[in-house]
């Protein structure tokens, strides 16, 4: 009979209505929980949690989760009894549902242990039962919990004021008092929200996006917290923002500043300060606003200036620093443009609690954003090894400014002629139409190589792609590169550990014969390609050639004799704190989303098949951080951009102390050679041989579908030098996998037998327009 019983109770259980989606959220706000913590106790996706709590569209769990569910919120309600209201008398929230689940009953397929644990993780009774790690609440944070759930349903303004919520967005304490403390644990950044950090001046965060809702004007900040904006108009927005916001981060470095808050505006905070939903495709052409609108006249009328950029998707408002005192505000205006759909997907599209996460994961791991993905990856390198430092105090007590050792110092430097991109100045005097070779140009850039299939490789069925995890920052670990300008040098000994460009000739090097490791290998010279040139081909002569490269000649065991270089004297491992950053960004972002370090080959393998769906936010984070890698790099040898520009004129971007084409090239080369070395290592050792490398992405035949199928791995231990499955920078994984008869189409239809399959393999879609041969 107990089944019977136990069943009617359940049945009745699935048909009782829960309180309100307000309700359910007023009832885990007050208690400190976050969307993630409800979520990992009820074995759900956060996205499912929001769903429950939407005013505007709720959803209804159903099954095990709802009875779940149903008895986190009993036990809520039995500590936070809904408060009176004129509309409604004082009653236990559990009492406005019937066939709520007794705490005592028998559940077992419910996750009881995880719902106490989230229940009690901030109880404060003395000696109630936490988890182990569980925080109790402060004094302070108890008191404002409690003055947040006698007044989130009411309309009486007070220090802490209600706000309608929308649907799925994170938990959010509202107040208008920069000065007050937000109620529940403050949790670092990992699935969830990152809080503010530990300084005062900055206990909002890095970041906020402005919203309007309901004509009143919100600011999503970071960890669900939202401010009320008294601020009419963008100058008083501005003034607010640093008088009262207590928005922004803490400078990365000992010698660097404080990052400046950033506030991202949607279109309904765009339309109440009077600004432009979109740009017109003049202003979209020019980057900016033009200089007689009507908010730029506001800004100038309160003595608030633009920087050069003007006044477009990435502005910067400030006023000119009194002494270390800063007064800047940089906006960010997604339906400008301002996050690249390529790098930051649909986070443009996301609603403001889910927008300030995403931005605020990110900032709380690499830096609050400067710019595109490309400009932030630049500015974290100097925000890491800012240019300067205070010096010791003088003999009158007083500090100056100095260099700071181991940066690129505050001034630019000239570069070799043979690093300079056609049109430098520096090569004015060159004919018009003269185009430079090998000879006169560096030229060190990423594999794009494929060659045709043998016989033997037609006969296997697959075409498995594998790509290298974030190759560039991985190229960049470690790298000793120069610091200071060139010396030009005639006939000069190489030295493999003196970065510096050099001119060598590199012909006689036999990929037939090659040392891998201490022991010469017998190879198919012909089914490899050159490490010395991006197309693979053998150099016929003399080139130019960043120290990477050259040392890897030696490696091989070939000697090599330069004939000039230009060498950087003062050097140092510049790029390592800058890559640290990013690795560990990227792994607790991936880690997040379920993909760790220490998984076995196969069980990574399984982990990275839809990664992205476990939590497309983190996704998105995950995304900009590769690309903050990639444009931060790509940012070292900035072209020119419009400008007016004619070759033979300097650009902008020559006038930055981190505009250095050699560091670039030198990341590049050793990316480069890494790779061709696991090639080199897995050939010795399979007789495998690439069918196309491109960039960072190398295609192998094999006869089954996985990269496993031909990876060489003896009691789960990898080819040591070779090709190794994982997260972790410099590590593969799967890139993608196609048949065997699908390239052999693919080449055909463009009669193309070396066509780049590599470039093709993630997905086999392939257009006319994709066809770069």
């Amino acid at each position: 009979m107990s089944e019977l019983f136990d069943a009617v109770d359940a049945l009745v259980a699935s048909r009782s209505p829960l309180p309100p989606a307000e309700e359910r959220k007023r009832l885990r706000v007050a208690h400190g929980l976050t969307l993630d913590e409800v979520a990992a106790a009820l074995k759900v996706r956060r996205a499912t949690v929001s769903g429950w709590e939407s005013v505007k569209k709720p959803t209804e769990p159903r099954g095990p989760e709802r009875e779940a569910y149903a008895r986190l919120l009993w036990q809520l309600a039995e500590l936070y009894p809904a408060p009176a209201t004129p509309q409604e008398p004082t009653a236990p929230v559990h009492a406005t549902f019937t066939g709520a689940p007794d705490p005592a009953d028998e559940m077992p397929e419910v996750p009881d242990a995880a719902i106490e644990g989230i229940v009690n993780s901030l109880y404060r009774t003395p000696g109630a039962p936490r988890p182990a790690g569980a925080r109790t609440l402060s004094t302070g944070e108890a008191s404002e919990a409690a003055a947040m759930t006698a007044t989130e349903n009411t309309q009486t303004p007070a220090p802490v004021t209600a706000v309608p919520a929308a649907a799925s967005r994170p938990a959010r304490t509202t107040r208008t008092s920069s000065t007050s403390r937000r109620p529940g644990a403050k949790k670092a950044a990992s699935a969830g929200t990152p809080a503010g950090g530990a300084d005062p001046r900055f206990e909002n965060g890095p970041l906020a996006v402005v919203d309007v809702e309901d004509g009143k004007v919100l600011a999503y900040c970071t960890g669900g917290l939202v401010l009320d904006v008294p601020a009419k108009s963008l100058p008083s927005l501005v003034e607010w923002t640093l008088k009262e916001a207590k928005l922004g981060q803490p400078k990365l470095s000992g010698p660097g500043k404080d990052a400046d808050p950033l506030l991202v505006l949607t279109e309904a905070a765009l339309e109440r300060y009077g600004l432009p939903a979109a740009l017109t495709e003049e202003e979209r052409l020019a980057g900016r606003l033009p200089e007689g609108h009507k908010v730029i006249k506001q800004l100038a009328r309160a003595e608030w200036k633009l920087t050069k950029r003007g006044f477009g998707p990435w502005a910067r408002i400030y006023r000119p620093a009194q002494g270390s005192e800063r007064a800047c505000v940089q906006l960010c205006i997604p339906s400008w443009h301002a996050l690249d759909t390529r790098h930051w997907g649909e986070a443009g599209q996301l609603p403001p609690a889910e927008l300030a996460r995403v931005l605020g994961v990110y900032a709380s791991r690499v830096m609050t954003p400067r710019g595109s993905t490309a400009v932030t990856g630049l500015e974290l390198m100097t925000a890491l090894h800012p240019p300067t430092r205070a010096s010791e105090p003088d003999a009158a007590g007083k500090r100056h400014s100095e260099h700071n050792p181991g940066s690129l110092g505050k001034d630019p430097v000239d570069c070799a002629p043979c690093e300079a991109p056609d049109g430098h100045p520096v090569l004015k005097d060159l004919p018009r139409f003269h185009v430079r070779g090998p000879g006169e140009k560096l030229f060190e850039e990423a594999y794009d190589w494929a060659r045709p299939m043998t016989d033997a490789e037609c006969t296997l069925r697959y075409l498995v792609g594998i790509d290298v995890n974030m190759a560039f920052a991985a190229g960049a670990n470690g790298l000793v590169v120069g610091l200071g300008a060139p010396t030009h040098v005639r006939n000069p000994a190489f030295d493999p550990k003196l970065p510096g460009s050099w001119l060598v000739d590199l012909s006689h090097v036999d990929l037939s014969r090659v040392k891998v490791g201490k022991q010469w290998a017998e190879l198919d010279g012909s089914l490899l390609p050159s490490p010395f040139t991006p197309k693979g081909d053998r150099p016929e002569g003399p080139a130019w050639y960043a120290t990477p490269t050259i040392a890897y000649a030696q490696e091989l065991g070939y000697e090599v004799r330069p004939l000039e270089a230009y060498v950087r004297y003062e050097n140092g491992r510049y790029l390592d704190g800058w890559y640290q950053r990013l690795r560990d960004a990227y792994l607790a972002t991936m880690a997040d989303l379920g993909v760790h370090a220490d998984l076995s080959p196969a069980d990574f393998l399984a982990a990275m098949e839809d990664y992205k769906k476990r939590d497309p936010e983190l996704a998105i984070v995950a995304s900009a951080i590769k690309a903050t890698v990639k444009g931060g790099l790509g940012k070292l040898r900035e072209r020119p951009r419009g400008e007016g520009w004619k070759p033979g004129q300097p650009w902008r971007a020559l006038s930055r102390p981190t505009w250095r084409p050699d560091i670039r090239a030198a990341v590049i080369s050793r990316t480069r050679i890494n790779l061709h070395r696991k090639i080199v290592k897995h050939a010795a050792f399979t007789e495998q041989y690439p069918i196309a490398v491109l960039s960072d992405c190398v295609v192998y035949a094999a006869g089954g579908e996985s990269p496993l199928d031909f990876l060489p791995y003896r009691e789960g231990k990898p080819l040591p030098g070779g090709f190794k499955l994982g997260i972790n920078p410099g590590l593969v994984k799967h890139e993608g996998t196609q048949t065997v008869l699908w390239g052999e189409e693919v080449r055909e239809r463009f009669n193309a037998p070396d066509l780049n399959l590599a470039r093709y393999i993630k997905d086999g879609t392939v257009t006319d327009a994709d066809n770069g041969e």
